[in-house]
């Protein structure tokens, strides 16, 4: 079901579609990452201006196309100056996410104990991604951070999951590098 109107979207989902055929999921997200360069530079496939607008008190996210058949779903997010996640798993599922505007700083996290309710993670790098930039996050290599590191400017990426992501665990510091995880809903914003 296409979510938002765009031009090239026929063609944006004819390549996801195609991706997603694949049985094993490393040739799945494999071929999703690299269809999701080429389309973040073709000139006939325009994200909606809605994408490029940022929330004043979080990041954006807005459904772009969802599949029944496939299972799969497509989501834009708009990141505003600073603004990012906690660190933060994607509720078992594998995805795999561009950056079609601007830039995010990624940073990965192993987890290294679980004990009582609490975990600790070691971050493992930290990456800025830009245009045309993509990678994949399958379980349990899951763990992560985004944020905009602009202090003046938006930045657009586009998530693909293997399912609908309305909710994920988030890990708040509590203490000597513990963490405890809480589950968030994950709303959808408005597209107009």
């Amino acid at each position: 079901m296409l979510a938002l109107e765009f031009p090239g979207a026929r063609r944006f989902v004819e390549a996801m579609d195609a991706a997603v055929r694949h049985e094993r999921t490393t040739d799945i997200t494999d071929q999703l990452r690299d269809s999701l360069c080429r389309i973040i530079h073709d000139p006939d496939i325009r994200l909606p201006d809605c994408v490029f607008q940022s929330a004043s008190d979080h990041y954006a996210r807005r459904e772009l196309y969802r599949s029944d058949q496939h299972g799969y779903s497509v989501i834009a997010m708009t990141w505003g100056p600073g603004q990012g996640t906690p660190i933060h798993d994607h509720s078992g599922m594998w995805c795999v996410e561009g950056v079609w505007y601007g830039t995010i700083e990624i940073t990965p996290y192993e987890l290294v104990e679980q004990r009582d309710g609490r975990y600790r993670f070691e971050p493992r790098g930290t990456m800025n991604a830009g245009p045309g930039s993509a990678g994949s996050l399958i379980p349990p290599h899951e763990y992560h951070m985004i944020r905009n590191p602009s202090s003046d400017s938006i930045a657009v990426s586009v998530h693909i999951y293997r399912g609908a992501m309305t909710s994920c665990s988030v890990f708040r510091p509590v203490a000597d590098g513990w963490c405890e995880r809480d589950q968030r809903q994950l709303a959808l914003d408005r597209t107009h």
